[in-house]
């Protein structure tokens, strides 16, 4: 159920490696660090087993959108990701 994280979310948490943030807009400016806006997509890297009467809809390797606060970051093996429910997850691309 996992890719290659060495981590196991419980329940109906999910394991997002988050898009990258954009660094330059359409007509070719750069955006500095401190203006970038958080991405709200990203590929989902682990799942958990689910609820008792609710199973996982999403899968390792889904392209997600989530919204802006949802999760909680942490980095783990040298990788940006964040932790969520399934509930917080918006839409499979």
């Amino acid at each position: 159920m996992m890719a290659d994280l060495n981590i196991r979310p419980l329940a109906d948490r999910v394991i997002v490696e988050p898009a990258a943030a954009e660094t330059t807009t359409v007509s070719g400016i750069i955006i500095p660090d401190t203006a970038q806006e958080k991405p709200q997509s990203g590929k989902v890297v682990a799942v958990g087993p689910g609820k008792k009467d609710e199973p996982i809809t999403v899968s390792v390797g889904d392209q997600v959108l989530y919204g802006k606060y949802s999760g909680t970051e942490f980095k783990f093996e040298g990788g940006d990701y964040l932790i969520m429910r399934e509930a917080d997850i918006m839409a499979i691309v």
